[in-house]
């Protein structure tokens, strides 16, 4: 087999797991297993040859929750061949626990953190999995901003939270972050969305948003979502009813093919490599890097030979949604969202329902 090069591959680890079990999670929930420095080394090693451009992570769930995690960002750069500036989203689980934590954030030139709710205390805590984690929101909140970081909140909304969101519209009011913000030099952010419809967030289809449910947001917090994206209307941000995108897609007779010069691989903790395109189910798997070639993995990549790759870049997306899409539905999505949420009924209907995605904790 002709060995295959990339421009750059991104190789992110599943190296110690999430404190959440979000609702909303598009990674789906997996036990948490901590993996060791020599693991993080072996996958740089097995990439290192197919691509220009290596960066290697130690995570793709949660951030920094390892507690040696300096030195892992640090082993993140010296394995890696580009020098990678930390994401915004931090581990708020991290910053009440750890005093330094936020503190070496901001040395390394993050100045805003995005931070997720679902409503007030009861609500977050269900979405997020465990009790305490709204308590540890609202503490982070101020300790970013004690240190100089602008909070950034994304709130994901369903029928079963949207009446809470006045209550949010005032505990903003009541934080002052907007003056806050101002006063560190940064601007209050704030946006509203239902998210993707894969992995954790696909149990949650019969609570989607209708149009019906849009009127209930607030002027105030529709402003802050058009300004965050740039937008003019909210369903600009909200998408279309099913029902409408049904029938724009129903005659579409296009096929899709998800492959990139540079890819994103997620590794789970036992070496399965999954694209970075929607949830690591089984049909999306590659191959796993102690049992298979990365040649071989790599091939199942770019020649479309994964179950989910193969009947997506073969069958038309309109023939899926012909077999999976409800033509009466009110529920919103993003276009893009909608596909995949098709094309991943359409592989459960082939292969049956993941384990990932069962109930596992």
């Amino acid at each position: 087999m002709e060995k295959l090069s990339f421009n750059k591959i991104t190789a992110c680890l599943d190296m110690a797991g999430c404190p959440n079990r979000c609702k909303h999670c598009w990674l789906g929930v997996t036990p948490n297993v901590s993996l060791k420095k020599s693991d993080l080394e072996f996958v740089a090693s097995i990439f290192r040859s197919y691509a220009n451009n290596l960066e290697v992570t130690s995570w793709y769930r949660e951030p920094d929750f390892r507690n040696d995690y300096k030195e892992f960002w640090k082993l993140e750069h010296w394995l890696s061949t580009e020098h990678m500036k930390h994401f915004e989203l931090l581990s708020y689980w991290r910053i009440v626990r750890d005093s330094e934590y936020v503190k070496w954030i901001y040395s390394l030139g993050v100045r805003v953190c995005q931070l997720t709710i679902f409503g007030m205390e009861k609500m977050t805590d269900h979405y997020v999995g465990r009790k305490g984690a709204f308590e540890e929101i609202l503490k982070s909140i101020n300790i970013l901003l004690e240190n100089n970081i602008a909070p950034r909140l994304q709130i994901f909304i369903n029928k079963d939270n949207v009446m809470e969101l006045p209550l949010i519209e005032k505990l903003i009011a009541e934080l002052d972050l907007d003056k806050r913000c101002k006063t560190i030099g940064q601007e209050f952010e704030l946006f509203i969305h239902q998210g993707s419809c894969d992995g954790e967030n696909e149990k949650l289809y019969n609570i989607r948003i209708m149009p019906e449910d849009v009127i209930k947001i607030s002027s105030k917090l529709v402003e802050y979502t058009l300004k965050y994206f740039g937008k003019r209307d909210l369903f600009d941000v909200l998408g279309k009813t099913e029902e409408e995108l049904f029938s724009e897609l129903i005659n579409d007779n296009s096929t899709m093919s998800f492959v990139s010069s540079s890819p994103i691989f997620y590794i789970d903790n036992t070496f399965n490599v999954y694209p970075n395109i929607t949830h690591p189910a089984s049909w999306w798997c590659l191959g796993n890097l102690k049992t298979d070639s990365v040649n071989a993995i790599l091939d199942n990549y770019i020649n479309n030979k994964t179950k989910a790759q193969s009947i997506i870049n073969a069958m038309p997306i309109g023939q899926m949604i012909k077999k999976c899409g409800n033509s009466r539905s009110k529920r919103l999505f993003i276009k893009g969202d909608y596909i995949t949420y098709i094309q991943n009924q359409f592989c459960e209907k082939q292969y049956g329902k993941d384990i990932l995605f069962m109930d596992l904790l």
